[in-house]
C-alpha cells in the first residue's frame, strides 16, 4: 500500500484527530476514508454546465404577456 507524508496545521490536525476518535476505528482508516471521499467529491462530473432553478423555470412557463393590460381599465372603476 502506498504511503505519503502530509503536513497539517495544528487546528486541522486537531479536528482530524477528534473526527477519527469519534467516527473511525483508527486514524489510518479515517485518513483513507476521508481522502477517498474528498477525491470522489472532487471528481463529480458536471451534467448541466448552467444549472437552472426549477422554481424560476416554472415561473417563466407561467408568465403571461404584460404588453396588454391583463384586466380592463373599465374593471377598475367602482
Amino acid at each position: 500500500m502506498p504511503t505519503f507524508e502530509l503536513n497539517l496545521s495544528d487546528d486541522v490536525y486537531a479536528e482530524f484527530q477528534q473526527l477519527a476518535d469519534e467516527e473511525f476505528v483508527s486514524e489510518e482508516q479515517a485518513a483513507e476514508d476521508l481522502i477517498a471521499s474528498g477525491i470522489e467529491a472532487y471528481n463529480v462530473s458536471v451534467v448541466d454546465e448552467e444549472p437552472r432553478d426549477e422554481m424560476l423555470d416554472g415561473a417563466e412557463n407561467n408568465m403571461f404577456d404584460t404588453a396588454e393590460d391583463p384586466g380592463s381599465i373599465e374593471d377598475d372603476r367602482l
